[in-house]
């Protein structure tokens, strides 16, 4: 019996000619990650794509190895909410962190209780006979091993942007977000607390002190708080600082971490937020007389 659809039958046939299947039989499709990365790279020296897709793809190769526990903001980093302090100091540090989520816990910080969004704080100043308790969205949590690939699965279908990770004994490990997971494919994203990485700038808190990025020059940090921080710093002269991240890691001899402190000129410098090895928000005020760090 004949083939009713010949012209089908004629494209399942190979068309590949002698030579391309002698080629692919000497060199087969590569055995591992590595030697997919590898190709990919001989793919980008012939322009047969380019850097950003070749990156992207490899992120994506990488993350199928990779899981929560790797990529997490660990426990002692974490900011938390206290579910007893008052709106004004919730409002206080909602604003100083610039986190959009922040996990909510009682008692001991062990104790997770839920998730509160920072926009739903607006809520109770609306209404302040409202219970902080009842705008608490469930938390999510997730095992350090969790893989990313599953994690991701995970934040789309349920539409949570953020994961409590606890170890094999049931402890708060640390958290993660969904930018988190996309970052290891796209790389650093800003969000709209960001600035762009040659335009730092100052911004002015409630509590009269300062948000500055770690990009910002060093300079205009110098001029806004009428200080010279490259005179005031040690071994700081003749060294090339354009930033005022790069100043204060220079001074520490390490990339700071959240929450870590650093005096200088008479100005206090707190590490508000991190990323991808560098800081990127300071908090800044000047040192009150007789006063600790």
């Amino acid at each position: 019996m004949s083939d009713p659809h010949p012209a089908r039958a004629a494209e399942r046939e190979d068309k590949r000619s002698f030579l391309q299947k002698l080629a692919e039989f000497i060199h087969p499709g590569p055995d591992s990650a590595a030697e997919l990365i590898e190709t990919l790279a001989e793919a980008e020296d012939n322009q047969i794509i380019n850097a950003e897709s070749r990156l992207m793809i490899e992120g994506v190769i990488r993350m199928a190895d990779m899981t929560a526990g790797d990529v997490m903001v660990p426990a002692p980093r974490m900011d938390l909410l206290h579910i007893e302090d008052p709106l004004e100091q919730l409002l206080h540090q909602v604003i100083d962190t610039a986190h959009s989520r922040f996990p909510v816990y009682e008692g001991e910080r062990e104790n997770i209780i839920g998730i509160l969004l920072a926009k739903d704080l607006l809520k109770l100043q609306r209404a302040p006979e409202l219970n902080i308790r009842a705008l608490l969205r469930p938390a999510v949590f997730v095992p350090e091993s969790k893989g990313l690939n599953d994690l991701l699965r995970q934040f789309r279908d349920n539409r949570n942007h953020l994961a409590v990770v606890i170890d094999e004994y049931g402890r708060t490990a640390g958290l993660i977000t969904i930018e988190d997971v996309l970052e290891q494919i796209v790389g650093e994203i800003e969000d709209e607390f960001d600035i762009a990485a040659d335009a730092g700038d100052i911004f002015g808190l409630p509590d009269r002190s300062f948000r500055v990025s770690g990009d910002t020059a060093i300079e205009r940090v110098s001029e806004a708080f009428g200080v010279d921080l490259l005179l005031a710093g040690q071994g700081a002269n003749g060294h090339d600082f354009d930033t005022l991240g790069g100043l204060i890691a220079h001074e520490m001899g390490r990339v700071p971490l959240r929450g870590e402190t650093f005096e200088l000129a008479g100005l206090r410098f707190v590490v508000l937020h991190t990323r991808a090895g560098v800081v990127r928000w300071f908090k800044v005020s000047p040192v009150s007389p007789g006063s600790t760090a």
